[in-house]
């Protein structure tokens, strides 16, 4: 996944509307290299068509890429190399890297997550907690860890929270205002015992959210439920605690944790000695 608008926006807050005055002073304006983005650390990949992309931005063509995206890599693999004008190498390096490692920090972490419910049909789902503006690159990393997406956008679907219950006066207004102004909006509600549990159940609602419920609470929900709906856990829930919340039979948790506190994959770029 590619997002020009960003790459440009990047570069031009590395340059300020100036140029690069270290490279300018100590490399000739014709200088030329090659260079390799190197994995430091494992990981899964995400983001090196970013990567691609701010390379060619700055006019460099001379681009293989060696590993995909979703892929899982080791430490030393090289992951694209660069030939070209050495300048425009380094004035690419770090915003090809921010992306880079950050988008792969986040499959890496879902990868996490993904591996602990193995075996369960429950999903590993993110959430909006995004970095503003990057919304649609952390969801694709996401996908690329090997985690599902919960909601692009306010516009996909009908999430009733408790502000949306007491600004409506009420579970059931809230969400027969919802299905009378959009008839085929997904909606899902939250909850937070059993005891609201059992009172929306009856809306048919096309998911419910369990927030903050333990995973002994989960199983009596999921018993409730008996599958007239899907359910959803989120909230409290830890790398270590996930299996037990997909063991108890939900169908997602989600995780806000994927795109808000994923650790940046250490990825570096080196020149090739000549």
């Amino acid at each position: 996944m590619i997002d020009k608008n960003l790459i440009a926006m990047a570069l031009a807050e590395d340059l300020q509307g100036g140029e690069d005055v270290t490279s300018v002073s100590t490399i000739a304006a014709d200088s030329v290299s090659t260079a390799d983005f190197t994995a430091r650390k494992a990981g899964v990949l995400a983001g090196v068509e970013m990567a691609k992309a701010v390379l060619e931005e700055v006019g460099l063509t001379n681009i293989v890429v060696k590993k995909s995206d979703g892929e899982a890599i080791s430490a030393g693999e090289v992951l694209l190399t660069v030939s070209g004008n050495t300048r425009a190498i380094l004035l690419a390096e770090r915003t090809a890297l921010n992306f880079l490692g950050h988008l792969s920090g986040i499959a890496t972490e879902t990868s996490k997550w993904v591996a602990a419910v193995a075996g369960t049909k429950c999903q590993v789902r993110d959430t909006r907690k995004t970095t503003p503006g990057y919304r649609q690159l952390e969801k694709y990393a996401v996908r690329m860890g090997g985690g599902t997406n919960h909601r692009m956008s306010l516009s996909d679907a009908a999430l009733i929270k408790d502000n949306h219950i007491a600004a409506a006066g009420g579970v059931s207004e809230a969400f027969s205002a919802v299905r009378s102004a959009f008839p085929s909006a997904p909606i899902e509600i939250e909850v937070d015992n059993l005891d609201q549990l059992r009172e929306v159940l009856p809306l048919k609602p096309d998911l419910i959210l369990l927030d903050n419920m333990t995973p002994a609470l989960c199983v009596q929900a999921v018993a409730i439920v008996a599958g007239a709906t899907k359910l959803e856990a989120s909230g409290g829930i830890s790398l270590e605690s996930a299996k037990a919340y997909a063991d108890s039979g939900v169908d997602y948790i989600a995780i806000g944790a994927l795109t808000h506190s994923a650790v940046v994959l250490d990825i570096g770029l080196d020149l090739r000695a000549e």
